[in-house]
């Protein structure tokens, strides 16, 4: 996928027009995930344990108003038999059925450890029928089972030096261009066999080029002794475990992948005469990864940066092959999973890791009251965006107790401190299996003063929030929570269960209102025995839609005044609470500021991937490679740019762009339909925007309101459209490319 961006030039069309005809399905995918890259088809067969598959395709139809109207899918056991369109295992026949995120298998019973082979064709809503797709390859494994989410294996991926180095101590340094999860190989000639290469690793430098030998927090450095023979030869060099990220609690790295260090840098010491080094490969690890599902460029340098910081960060962050806390630990939290996941979604069409993470972390718990409810946002973005409930299916009963309704008083607000956690409410959880003894905690943001990595008199990040027996971040992402599990027993049509989270949702957020919202300032406090009033108080319940609109000045107000008082995690739903709140422009300074509290700062210290904190000075045990810090990924494409599924799958999208005082930007993200590409051009008498909405795929449409009596043309024509607030809103955009503008 090129980058498209040509924006600067509303002379000619911002995006490139699709071509105007049916073609073959392309994409194909089985239990959602793609089998080698988008064009080739021909790679890697997908592993899948489920007896019934779910089969996804992309439909190819450029033309406007296109969908699909039925498919026929054709599977084989030999490529020949399915070239010869002899299905010897399905043939579903012409099935009158519009796309969705995952057709499920019908055919006869799959064999274990059995190679398959299969193609898809479709028709349009004009009768049309495409050709069918090139083959899939799909490979089931030795046990079949009802429901098993698939997943791929992980990946080392060879890099070379982008920079080689000669210091002034007459050492080599070299340079991989950024921080990576991998390991170290080095071929080497040595005349004598008597030299002994000392190599260092690490992830940071000094001033004068080598590599830090006693970097700050958890930043990685290793020695490497390696005894050469004589002659020429390769050598794979190991890293010892850490007895940190490899202890019970850890996710070990596969036996078939060894164990890993993140670093940029290797530093060899000059060598003896006759001996050579003649080449130095970084093996990286990670998790398949389309490096091109998401472009996005802007007028804003900065902005890009921090962009590709946090793009980067994600694929880099997946050596596990779930979302960890990073390398210290290699622990998954929930709160790392919800940013972790929702970028992920924002950079790549990849679903297995927030699944494979979720399945986890329900019988894995942390301990931080907040992140038991997280499990339910991160259930319903599941299946918002992968379109597939068969993970939030299997994992139903189970969701429920996470929902921690057992902590509730009579109406309806919770609390971890009013005696109520019995070892009934513990087992139901699954948290005695992180403790014993445990019980949950109110986190607020992480570290709170006195926290694990502080100092004693260091504030940490809660921005002085005090802690009562009843509290509002608890409580609102408990109502949020709440609305996720109400989303999900409508998918699964449990209608009294819909019902009755409907009812406690609006009982709590009444609740909420009542205890936490200050009469005299109109803010949000910490507490219901405290007139406190926190940014995270008043950004978590503005982020979840709990402040009234009459009390939103106010609360704005305070939040502005604040500044980035939160950590890297919290700094999620400051960003969505102001841009839910069409503060772009606040939203957009946060996103760019060059402070030590800013993602710049990040850029600035070395780090080429998210850090844990803004800067060692808030975590001092902090490390540089932890993805809860890479908020800009999603926050860029889910509120800047404005693109949001509306439902699964993306069948239904919102296109809502808050340029704030951004000139010109460009997006192009694939999701399971196909790639959706906006970009938008600002001056102070126009508002212009192009689109390419793919088939299968409608859009509700908001553009920025000048005046009330602005004008509102598509392709060049004037429509109406509907005032909603600051914007332009036009409903049931159909696919097709089109420019908008508003003048």
């Amino acid at each position: 996928m090129k980058c498209f961006l040509m924006i600067l030039a509303l002379s000619v069309p911002i995006l490139k027009t699709m071509a105007q005809s049916l073609k073959a399905p392309s994409a194909l995918r089985v239990d959602l995930l793609l089998q080698g890259n988008r064009t080739d088809t021909a790679q890697q067969p997908v592993l899948t344990a489920n007896l019934q598959p779910g089969f996804t395709w992309q439909m190819n139809d450029a033309a406007e108003n296109r969908y699909q109207t039925a498919y026929r899918m054709l599977i084989a056991t030999t490529a020949e038999k399915l070239a010869a369109n002899q299905a010897d295992v399905w043939d579903s026949g012409k099935v009158l059925d519009g796309w969705q995120p995952a057709v499920l298998y019908r055919g006869n019973q799959l064999l274990p450890n059995t190679t398959y082979y299969w193609k898809v064709m479709n028709w349009n809503n004009r009768k049309a029928a495409s050709a069918f797709s090139a083959p899939a390859v799909f490979k089931t494994a030795p046990v079949l089972t009802p429901y098993q989410t698939a997943f791929r294996p992980l990946v080392k991926s060879a890099q070379r030096p982008v920079a080689i180095q000669l210091l002034k101590n007459k050492n080599t340094l070299y340079d991989f261009g950024k921080d990576a999860f991998g390991q170290l190989s080095i071929r080497a000639i040595s005349a004598s066999g008597k030299d002994t290469l000392k190599i260092h690793v690490g992830e940071m430098t000094t001033g004068s080029g080598q590599v830090e030998r006693k970097p700050p927090g958890t930043l990685r450095y290793r020695l490497l002794s390696l005894p050469l023979k004589k002659g020429e030869h390769q050598y794979p060099l190991t890293f010892l475990p850490d007895k940190r990220n490899t202890g019970a609690n850890a996710i070990k790295m596969p036996a078939e992948i060894g164990e890993v260090l993140p670093f940029r840098y290797a530093e060899i010491e000059k060598t003896l005469k006759g001996s050579e080094i003649s080449e130095v490969i970084r093996y990286a690890v990670h998790y398949p990864f389309d490096d091109e599902a998401a472009v996005f460029k802007s007028t804003d340098s900065l902005l890009n940066q921090v962009w590709e910081l946090s793009k980067y960060t994600i694929k880099a962050a997946s050596f596990t092959g779930l979302y960890i806390d990073g390398d210290r630990e290699r622990i998954p939290y929930e709160a790392d999973a919800l940013i972790n996941q929702l970028s992920h979604y924002a950079v790549d069409a990849e679903f297995s890791m927030a699944k494979r993470t979720l399945e986890y972390l329900i019988y894995h718990p942390t301990w931080p009251t907040e992140w038991s409810l997280q499990n339910l946002l991160l259930a319903w973005n599941d299946y918002l965006y992968s379109g597939n409930i068969s993970t939030v299916k299997s994992l139903y009963p189970q969701l429920k107790p996470k929902l921690l309704t057992a902590l509730a008083r009579t109406d309806g607000l919770i609390s971890t401190r009013t005696g109520k956690q019995d070892s009934a409410f513990i087992s139901s959880i699954h948290f005695e299996k992180f403790n014993e003894n445990a019980a949950l905690k109110d986190i607020v943001d992480w570290p709170q003063k006195g926290g694990f990595g502080l100092k004693k008199e260091a504030p940490g990040e809660t921005d002085g929030f005090i802690f009562t027996d009843y509290n509002a971040v608890v409580n609102a992402f408990y109502y949020q929570a709440l609305l996720s599990m109400r989303n999900i027993a409508l998918a699964l049509n449990e209608q009294k269960d819909a019902v009755f989270y409907t009812a406690l949702a609006a009982k709590v957020k009444s609740a909420f209102q009542q205890a936490f919202i200050n009469p005299v300032t109109g803010t949000i406090k910490d507490g219901e025995t405290t007139d406190h009033s926190s940014l995270h108080a008043n950004m978590f319940a503005l982020a979840f839609n709990l402040v009234p609109e009459k009390n939103k000045t106010a609360v704005l107000d305070h939040i502005r005044s604040r500044g980035m008082a939160c950590s890297v995690y919290g700094a999620q739903f400051l960003l969505d609470g102001l841009y839910d709140s069409h503060e772009a422009e606040y939203a957009l300074q946060l996103l760019t500021a060059t402070d030590k509290r800013s993602w710049y700062n990040m850029i600035r210290s070395g780090s080429t991937m998210t850090t844990e904190a803004w800067d060692t000075e808030y975590k001092n045990n902090q490390d540089w490679n932890h993805a809860w810090g890479a908020a800009p990924a999603n926050v860029i494409v889910r509120k800047l740019m404005g693109l949001e599924p509306l439902s699964p799958g993306f069948k239904k999208i919102r296109i809502k762009p808050q340029p704030g005082h951004l000139k010109t930007a460009a997006l192009e993200l694939l999701t399971l339909p196909g790639s959706i590409k906006i970009a938008f051009k600002r001056t102070d008498t126009l508002f212009s925007l192009q689109t390419i909405i793919p088939p299968n795929v409608t859009a509700v449409l908001y553009l920025p309101k000048k005046t009330a009596t602005d004008q509102v043309l598509k392709n060049g024509k004037a429509i109406s459209a509907i005032a909603e607030g600051k914007f332009w809103k036009i409903s049931d955009v159909k696919s097709g490319t089109f420019t908008w503008k508003v003048k």
